[in-house]
């Protein structure tokens, strides 16, 4: 399994990166560390990448009510990098669909 999972593309993470142009986030591994993060981004887009700051998210306790009763169960826990690239340079998601 790679360090870099999928990039997070919500409406939240869009936001930032309209306000900083080179700022781009990462659904990551969660035991890379920032230089294993760094070494993967550059690798994959062809960018020099300036800081990666990187986020621990724990899981969350969920439960419902069902016809059969209660449900309880966990969201699953995972590591986020935000990654500042060289001013000037940019990461496309889509340029492959």
């Amino acid at each position: 399994m790679g360090i870099i999972i999928k990039p997070i593309v919500t409406e939240k993470q869009t936001a930032i990166t309209e306000k900083m142009a080179n700022r781009f986030g990462f659904r990551v591994s969660p035991d890379a560390n920032k230089l294993e993060i760094k070494k993967a981004v550059e690798d994959m887009y062809n960018v020099h990448v300036v800081s990666v700051n990187t986020i621990n998210y724990s899981g969350k306790n969920k439960s419902r009510y069902t016809k059969s009763g209660l449900i309880s169960g966990k969201e699953a826990a995972f590591k986020k990098a935000i990654v500042t690239v060289k001013e000037g340079e940019t990461i496309d998601f889509f340029s492959n669909i």
